[in-house]
Order: C-alpha cells, then sequence, then structure tokens
C-alpha cells in the first residue's frame, strides 16, 4: 500500500477529500504494468503524487502514464513517472480522472478544466473507466450541483453556436472567457468553450440523446457529458472516509 507522505493536517479538508479519494482508487486499480489514462484537474494531482511515490518505492513498476491535459502531462514529468501518448498505446487498462458532477445514474458532467475532448478520448481508450471526487460533485440529477454542460468547439463555430444550441435545446450558452489573458479560454487543441448552462427540473431528461445531437452539430469537437462509461466512482467525504459506488449496469 502506498502511504502519503505530506501531512494531511496542512491541507484544508475539502482537499484531504479529494486526497483519499484518489489514494483509495489507485490502491484498488493501478497495478505494476499497468498502462493508465491520467486525467485531469485539482483532484488527479493526487492521484499523480499517489503514482509517483508508487513508482519511486518499487511497488508500481513498468506503468505507463498516458495524459489528457498539458498540466497533467508536466505533472507526470515533474515526478519523473513514464509518459507516453495514445499513437504508442492506443489501448489503455485504465482510465482514472475527477468530475464536475456524478448523477445517479453514473452520468458525468466534465470540462471544467476545458480538457473535455482529450480527456473523453483518452477515457474511450480504457478498458476500464474510474471516477475520484470529493462528497461535493455527487447528485442526483444533473445540475444539482454544477451549472453548465462544457462543450469544446471550433473557433469559427463559435458565434453561431451559441445562438443555435439555445434554440434547439433550450438554457442559455456563454463563451469560456479566460481569467489570465483578454479574449476566450483556448483549449490544448486551439479550440474554444462554450458553456451551455441548461435548464433544470426537466423530468425524463434523455442525455444520450442530447449528447448524440450536439455530436452530430457541425462545428461542435465533443462535449463534456460522460455517458454509460463509468466502472466506479469513489467518494470522499469530510469525516475521512471513502465510499466506492460501483455501476452494476456496467459489470
Amino acid at each position: 500500500m502506498v502511504t502519503s507522505t505530506a501531512p494531511e493536517a496542512e491541507l484544508a479538508p475539502i482537499e484531504q477529500a479529494k486526497k483519499r479519494a484518489a489514494f483509495a482508487c489507485g490502491e484498488k486499480y493501478v497495478q505494476s504494468g499497468c498502462r493508465l489514462g491520467v486525467g485531469s484537474g485539482s483532484t488527479v494531482k493526487y492521484l499523480v503524487e499517489y503514482l509517483k511515490q508508487g513508482y519511486q518505492n518499487g511497488q508500481l513498476k513498468d506503468i505507463i502514464c498516458v495524459p489528457t491535459s498539458f498540466l497533467t502531462k508536466q505533472w507526470l514529468i515533474e515526478s519523473g513517472l513514464p509518459v507516453s501518448d495514445l499513437d504508442a498505446h492506443p489501448e489503455l487498462d485504465v482510465c482514472i480522472d475527477g468530475a464536475d458532477e456524478v448523477d445517479g445514474q453514473f452520468t458525468c458532467i466534465k470540462g471544467g478544466g476545458g480538457c473535455l475532448a482529450q480527456e473523453k478520448i483518452v477515457q474511450t481508450a480504457a478498458k476500464h473507466f474510474y471516477v475520484i471526487a470529493d462528497y461535493l460533485k455527487d447528485s442526483k440529477h444533473l445540475g444539482d450541483r454544477y451549472p453548465a454542460v462544457p462543450i469544446e468547439v471550433l473557433p469559427p463555430a463559435s458565434q453561431p453556436l451559441l445562438r443555435s444550441i439555445p434554440r434547439a435545446e433550450g438554457g442559455s450558452c456563454q463563451l469560456r472567457q479566460a481569467t489570465k489573458k483578454c479574449g476566450p479560454v483556448v483549449t490544448d487543441n486551439g479550440n474554444f468553450i462554450i458553456d451551455w448552462q441548461f435548464e433544470k427540473n426537466v423530468s425524463g431528461r434523455d442525455w444520450l440523446a442530447i449528447q448524440q445531437r450536439l455530436a452530430n452539430t457541425p462545428g461542435i469537437v465533443e462535449t463534456g457529458l460522460f455517458i454509460g462509461c463509468v466502472d466506479a466512482v469513489f467518494f470522499a467525504y469530510s469525516d475521512g472516509s471513502v465510499k466506492e459506488i460501483v455501476n452494476t449496469k456496467k459489470h
């Protein structure tokens, strides 16, 4: 078992929860020889910490890490972990990533960090997909916790899509703006992000049908809807406990 070296007392309670979820998932599903898709975001940084410790102490041998973003790649390199890509390793054993929200049907919203297209590509290449998150991401219905579905779009299509998506699907759309530069957020792929703020409290919403309609729209690269792909979610709670919820429909 790999154990954390950093005192958890130095972390805020929510960060302690994220770290416990990442370590619990890594201990159960990452083994020597694993070809691993490594997600993006604040919770995944603790997974990288887990991998670093296991690799350095010899408990994790011959692992291959395929990152889902530029930042994750930098974390892996700085940690001395073996980094590759889907060109060299197009089939992965496991992908572990965070989420902005997970509902009761294991449907996820991802893309708050703007990496949703690469995250979905890597996830699709893996045999198994596990989500690590704190309890604040756990919801009964999408929209209870996170207000929008991120959609990666080609820049020339952004203005038409800002108008056509609400007309077709309801709600409203905003072009995500950068915080440390003038203008919109630009993804690792050179695209823009539209945040679709969908209408809440709509009963019987068919997220798969919505995903298919959006994916078939010219100019849309990918959405932050992850449907029917999660094997299990590790939720960590502020009292220190970690709960694994298994998607029995996939087992």
